[in-house]
């Protein structure tokens, strides 16, 4: 009953979403946009999608290597069918399934591997809202318009939520009982159960983070973060080229999408934004929605709602392939069904480590 609410809620969200971001096209506009592109860039995109694979799978390693060295191998299994899983189930459940398939293949405890994707979700926030905020100085002082304003207050919120995430885990790290004493006086009074599951949680997290890495494999983290994020705004922008209207045939009129390497980053930290919402499998509707209030930034509505909205549904579509085809082979290569990984994410050994199934 639960499951089948929390999808009928995240349809709900898609559907809206969808709705107010095509609301101003039509079919046969998105039409002519997608015959109008030139897909050569695709080719190009898919390697910095590969290369952002990479970067993330590196990343996570060296969060984990305070805890153990994991193997590459077993790593990218991880990461692949993990990245896959936030991708098709609703509401981000699919965080999970790292920590899940990590403890699988090492001896880190899912609730350590847990808190290293908390970890990277913070350094990941707050990392796009800084860099959304030191942007936003460069707009041109002319760009107005409700746009402009869902696009400053998000990166507001932004900074509260992981800023305040951030500050949470390191009061728990510097007084443990007091922050567990904070969680008991002020969730407890809405919510005894609940608290009591938040202080279990808030202890495991801080002696999670007490097998922090050492210097150097904190420090290719943040590297493996930035190179990340430079890459995804790098490909943006190289699959943005699709859309200049070369690959228009003769004669039609054809109004191409330009856009900067500068515009690109402020378009991928818009979608940040945008993808946080809760929705359906894929981020369907939410991520059209954003990377349409991102291009609104910059470009006219007409060429928004055309090549705009056409290079949002590539983007989106480059980006699921590339996640479901790498998560299905290596899911294939770990022998396990996605039915017999959806079930037993859930299961727990009683200390916090996950149940290793015979495909481990």
């Amino acid at each position: 009953m639960k499951r089948a609410v929390n999808l009928i809620a995240s349809l709900l969200v898609t559907a809206i979403f969808m709705w107010w971001a095509f609301r101003d096209t039509d079919v046969s506009t998105q039409i002519a946009s997608l015959k109008a592109a030139n897909y050569a860039w695709v080719l190009p995109y898919f390697l910095c999608l590969t290369a952002i694979h990479v970067f993330r799978t590196l990343r996570w390693g060296a969060l984990l290597s305070g805890l153990e060295r994991v193997p590459f191998r077993k790593l990218n299994e991880a990461s692949g069918i993990g990245f896959m899983m936030l991708l098709v189930l609703p509401f981000r459940l699919g965080e999970f399934a790292r920590p899940f398939l990590i403890a699988q293949r090492s001896s880190i405890r899912r609730s350590a591997a847990m808190t290293s994707v908390v970890l990277e979700r913070i350094v990941d926030g707050l990392f796009v809202a800084a860099l959304f905020r030191v942007l936003l100085f460069f707009v041109p002082v002319n760009t107005e318009g409700e746009g402009m304003r869902y696009v400053e207050l998000g990166s507001w919120l932004m900074f509260g939520l992981f800023g305040g995430g951030l500050v949470f885990l390191l009061l728990g790290l510097w007084h443990q009982e007091a922050t567990v004493r904070l969680v008991r006086a002020t969730v407890g009074r809405f919510s005894p159960g609940i608290a009591d599951k938040v202080a279990d949680i808030v202890d495991t997290f801080v002696g999670a983070m007490r097998q922090l890495p050492d210097g150097r494999h904190i420090a290719l983290f943040f590297l493996y973060t930035v190179l990340y994020w430079a890459v995804n705004g790098f490909g943006m922008v190289l699959l943005a080229r699709a859309f200049d209207c070369s690959g228009a045939a003769p004669g039609v009129a054809c109004e191409p999408m330009n856009l900067s390497l500068f515009q690109s980053y402020i378009v991928m930290c818009v979608l940040v934004v945008g993808v946080m919402i809760p929705a359906a499998p894929g981020m369907v509707g939410t991520f059209q929605a954003a990377i349409k209030v991102g291009l609104g930034l910059f470009l006219p509505a007409a060429v928004v709602n055309a090549h705009g909205l056409a290079y949002a549904n590539v983007l989106w579509l480059c980006q699921t392939v590339q996640q479901v085809l790498f998560g299905l082979v290596l899911l294939s290569i770990s022998h396990m069904s996605f039915r017999e990984l959806a079930g037993n994410m859930k299961k727990d050994d009683g200390d916090g480590a996950v149940t290793r199934s015979t495909a481990a």
